[in-house]
């Protein structure tokens, strides 16, 4: 069996890891679009999807307060699936894990996919004109990205059946339920002033 159900700390250790890059490359990619970016495309609303969080990545901040009582929470959680998993078994804590960590593999594509194209836009040449997403775009492209990541991992169970994938699928779907449920809501409206779009 994997280390990482055979004990908490290297679970714990890369759910940690995991979610500080998370918040790091956000971060990176909302410096890259303001740069210059943000003259080739345009985001409707916060960079940030999460609400929880947008004002933190709004501002650029560094050290978020937000972040780490959330990290912390999110850590404690872990923990304690891990020591009531003892008596229930392990698959409830591969389940949880694999929750976490693999929602993260899928927000660390997006990060990674925006960071290498806002890298090209901001070289001369790379990009001609000029676009704009609305809200409701960036929510509903967001949502249909986490089901294809869901559906990935699910097809990844034919071939080696594991709770760690059937968390990660859950998580993913059910957060990409929560995006499109968001671009129902938002106005198809946008703002007269360019602002940075979400990315995680």
């Amino acid at each position: 069996m994997s280390i990482f159900f055979t004990s908490l700390w290297p679970g714990l250790a890369a759910w940690s890891l995991l979610y500080v890059s998370d918040y790091a490359l956000t971060i990176v990619c909302a410096r890259l679009y303001r740069s210059g970016v943000n003259e080739i495309i345009s985001f409707e609303g916060s960079f940030e999807i999460t609400p929880y969080f947008q004002r933190d990545i709004d501002s650029l901040k560094l050290i978020s307060p937000r972040f780490i009582r959330l990290l912390c929470l999110t850590s404690i959680l872990l923990t304690m699936f891990w020591f009531v998993s003892a008596d229930l078994g392990r698959n409830y804590y591969a389940f949880v894990l694999g929750a976490f960590v693999l929602l993260e593999f899928a927000v660390h594509t997006r990060h990674l996919r925006n960071f290498f194209a806002f890298r090209a836009m901001s070289r001369p040449g790379g990009v001609r004109g000029h676009l704009g997403y609305s809200r409701p775009f960036i929510l509903q492209r967001s949502s249909e990205e986490l089901f294809i990541f869901a559906g990935l991992l699910l097809a990844l169970c034919a071939f080696a059946p594991s709770w760690f994938f059937v968390g990660g699928a859950v998580s993913c779907a059910s957060t990409g339920v929560k995006h499109h449920r968001l671009s129902r809501q938002a106005p198809a409206q946008m703002p007269a002033a360019v602002q940075p779009e979400s990315s995680s």
